[in-house]
């Protein structure tokens, strides 16, 4: 606490009682993929290389944390460090066997989150990616289906993706075309400082630009979409879709601490060649923002674990949810989805799944705000 400073010294003088008798375990850290500058900090570590060790060294932890607090059940949740993309190899990480291949072969292209993460999956855990690196590779995901194990991702939407999403639907939904979006950020904790090196940037890059395009996807009378397919002459069409200029920035200024600083430009166009710029300046404290989702999210994880259906019609045997928590969007920036399905990033839309689904549980009506008896007589 003292380190970090999110907290101001009084609150720190009342919590550290609290917290004095918990010891963190110890953790695994693979220098290539999260900043150089971060090798200082790695001082609590299992020891060693070998990655298939260090699987049953955290699958044994789980199982000890959950003996020793008389759990019913544990959700890991990984709020470490950015990661940079795994490359996605044949043979490797494709498919749930090879991925375990390649742990017990301490490939070096599995990362320290996807480790967790399947320690996570066979102890049947359900595992939350905070992050934004692609932790669910092909075979981690084929390896919570197998397990029916519960997995959620990717990265918390805390301050500027939020308001980014919506704010992209009211101006797609209002016939308003985006142009441009500019999103600048500059903060001073330990997840800037990871994130100034570029390969780590590169993966909070890709959840943040993600967000607006299910939004642009929506109105094709706004966006030109993509074309693909065969024209009518037999000619292959493969023309990307029109999306407006999108560009995300980050600096590391250590001077504003844990205070993030977030300014978003949207430019647009209006009808008969008009122009609209919007620019939010947001001030915020950034682990401040990511605790309430990382309780909400753990919550709601659990609480999916006793979730089971069966169709109405026959006597079939109840089944468990699928494996991945698409439901748990609305907390999330780049909504992990089961493979095949679209993504949502309408923040409406991802509260309005919730809130659905919750009723459905309860068996309540979902007319949601239709208000249909103040529409008719």
């Amino acid at each position: 606490m003292r380190r970090a400073e999110v907290l101001d010294y009084d609150l720190q003088r009342q919590v550290a009682p609290l917290m004095a008798h918990m010891t963190p375990l110890r953790s695994i850290y693979y220098p290539d993929f999260i900043a150089a500058n971060q090798e200082e900090r790695a001082d609590n570590l299992i020891p060693g290389d070998d990655k298939q060790a260090h699987l049953e060294q955290l699958r044994k932890d789980i199982r000890d944390f959950k003996a020793q607090h008389g759990l019913d059940r544990v959700v890991v949740f990984w709020t470490a460090n950015t990661e940079r993309y795994s490359d996605i190899i044949e043979g490797v990480n494709d498919t749930s066997a090879n991925l375990l291949k390649a742990i017990a072969e301490s490939h070096a292209e599995v990362s320290p989150s996807t480790v967790f993460a399947v320690a996570a999956i066979l102890e049947g855990c359900p595992f939350i990616n905070g992050a934004p690196q692609n932790t669910f590779v092909p075979g981690c995901i084929q390896l919570a289906e197998e397990h029916k194990s519960f997995i959620a991702g990717d990265d918390l939407k805390t301050g500027q993706t939020k308001v980014k999403s919506v704010l992209a639907e009211f101006l797609t939904n209002a016939g308003i075309k985006m142009l441009s979006i500019a999103s600048y950020n500059h903060l001073g904790n330990n997840d800037g400082r990871n994130l100034s090196a570029e390969r780590q940037f590169k993966s909070k890059e890709i959840s943040k630009r993600s967000v607006v395009d299910d939004m642009v996807e929506s109105n094709p009378l706004l966006f030109k979409p993509a074309v693909k397919g065969v024209t009518a002459d037999g000619k292959k069409a493969n023309e990307e879709g029109e999306h407006p200029d999108h560009i995300v920035v980050i600096k590391y200024v250590p001077a504003v601490g844990d205070s993030k600083r977030a300014i978003d430009e949207y430019h647009s166009e209006l009808m008969m060649g008009g122009r609209n710029t919007l620019n939010i300046f947001n001030e915020c404290e950034d682990s401040l923002l990511a605790s309430p989702l990382i309780l909400d999210l753990t919550i709601l994880a659990e609480l999916f674990t006793r979730v089971e259906y069966r169709p109405a019609t026959d006597a079939a045997e109840y089944k468990p949810l699928y494996p991945i928590l698409s439901l748990l969007s609305y907390m999330l920036k780049a909504p992990l989805v089961k493979p095949g399905h679209d993504v949502v990033n309408s923040l409406g839309r991802q509260r309005n799944a919730i809130e659905g689904f919750f009723k459905a549980c309860l068996g309540l009506e979902n007319l949601g705000d239709v208000l249909l008896e103040s529409r008719i007589w």
